[in-house]
């Protein structure tokens, strides 16, 4: 069977290559990634057939994923769904020994699917839960490439030492794992999200291909909203300075602190703000309703307006959330990786208020996106809020160094890189001249 690749125009004698992409996440990024994957493999008209393993969750909440892979109609793109006795069987509960037992049951149905389907190289879109199972468990079946989402022993660099036990034996356990997967040949690429890390990942030797991923983001140009209007259609009031809250609203985004940090403010500078949230609101049912009647008081007590847009939202419906607002928060605790938060907020040209710790605080400083604070400490975010409320925000960023953040961050720039390594792979694998 003839094979094109169409990237290089060249045809190579081989077996038609059989992609699985490995997700068993719902939420966040990873349906955006998926999206992004299989529109750029379409769209380059790549020959093969791509199998995209989800759990079947992914298939009720994602649908307007999985039609537009059914949308094109010479592509061979099939979502297959774990059964509902395989989901069962996943160990979920908490703790530390259950967790790495999900582990090893994650890895067992990614051989499981690969060898039924006849995979020729498996993208895992969450490499991270993956590391021990790769070294300890059993042998993949085929060739694997993988995400790794949150790297953390090369904080150090920009100012992290580890400083607690739990610190340092975490970035041990990283040391340790990549020193044996990268040495893998079963493993042909590790893609990550850090653009900082990269660097430092050759100090472990092997042959695996270390490559930055753009952390990307779709914009949509075609399907845009009036902005004037679709302000007007939330309610926000004139003359109020917007920070937007986007994403899953819950402890580990900061958004308690925030709430008393606004509290904190003067009642001038509440009475110039509105809190716009979007996304689902709360960890669980109980704290959501802790988070409502915070976000309550507020609005009756404190004059602050809150607008709030308790659902998922849709890819294609993100951005111009990001283009009315003045203000994007990402006080994140102590998060470990990238945030698409800091991307969206950039190609919008709209100021961050980050945490000042890890990967994110270091790109918010490095390409000017704005102010980062220590996201622990209400006041310190009250200081920040202030002064987006009393200075011009652009003079807190800067709007060069935001474009080029944005634009290095395009959707196919991620998309590019995974699938013109899988296509290098393969063919390396097959034998044939690429």
């Amino acid at each position: 069977m003839q094979l094109l690749n169409p990237l290089s125009g060249t045809q190579n004698s081989v077996v038609t290559p059989r992609i699985m992409l490995f997700d068993l996440s719902v939420g966040g990024h990873h349906p955006g990634y998926i999206q992004n994957l299989i529109r750029y493999w379409c769209d380059q008209d790549f020959a093969g057939a791509i199998d995209v393993v989800v759990v079947p969750r992914f298939m009720e909440l994602h649908g307007d994923v999985v039609a537009e892979a059914q949308s094109y109609p010479n592509q061979r793109i099939n979502f297959v769904p774990l059964s509902a006795d395989e989901v069962a069987r996943l160990n979920t509960r908490a703790g530390a020994v259950a967790k790495a037992y999900q582990a090893f049951q994650e890895w067992g149905l990614l051989c499981q699917y690969a060898r039924r389907l006849g995979t020729t190289h498996a993208v895992l879109m969450y490499l991270d839960t993956a590391l021990v199972p790769f070294i300890f468990g059993q042998k993949p079946p085929c060739q694997i490439s993988g995400i790794f989402f949150r790297p953390t022993f090369h904080y150090a660099t920009f100012g992290h030492t580890p400083s607690t036990w739990k610190d340092r034996i975490q970035v041990w356990r990283e040391r340790f794992n990549l020193s044996q997967i990268l040495r893998r040949p079963e493993l042909s690429a590790l893609y990550c999200l850090d653009p900082l890390v990269v660097e430092h990942l050759d100090q472990f030797g092997g042959s695996t291909a270390c490559l930055y991923l753009p952390d990307p983001v779709q914009l949509y140009a075609d399907d845009q909203p009036d902005l004037e209007q679709f302000r007007s259609q939330l309610g926000i009031q004139p003359d109020r300075t917007v920070f937007l809250f986007f994403g899953a609203l819950t402890n580990r985004k900061g958004i308690y602190q925030v709430l008393d940090a606004i509290a904190t403010l003067t009642t001038e500078q509440r009475s110039k703000l509105c809190l716009l949230l979007v996304g689902p609101l709360g960890a669980n049912p109980d704290d959501k309703q802790q988070m409502l009647k915070k976000l309550s008081e507020l609005s009756d007590s404190y004059q602050v307006q809150t607008v709030i847009r308790d659902q998922f939202v849709i890819d294609r419906e993100i951005q111009p959330y990001f283009q009315i607002a003045d203000v994007i928060l990402a006080p994140y605790q102590r998060h470990v990786g990238m945030s698409a938060i800091l991307v969206r907020a950039a190609a919008a040209q709209k100021p961050v208020l980050s945490s000042d710790y890890g990967l994110m605080g270091e790109v918010t400083r490095r390409y000017g996106l704005g102010l980062t604070v220590d996201s622990a400490d209400p006041q310190a975010i009250a200081q920040g809020v202030t002064r987006f409320l009393q200075e011009d925000s652009h003079l807190l960023c800067n709007v060069d160094t935001m474009r080029q953040f944005a634009e290095q961050n395009a959707a196919t720039r991620f998309a590019e890189t995974i699938v013109r390594h899988v296509w290098q792979a393969v063919v390396a694998q097959s034998g044939a001249p690429d």
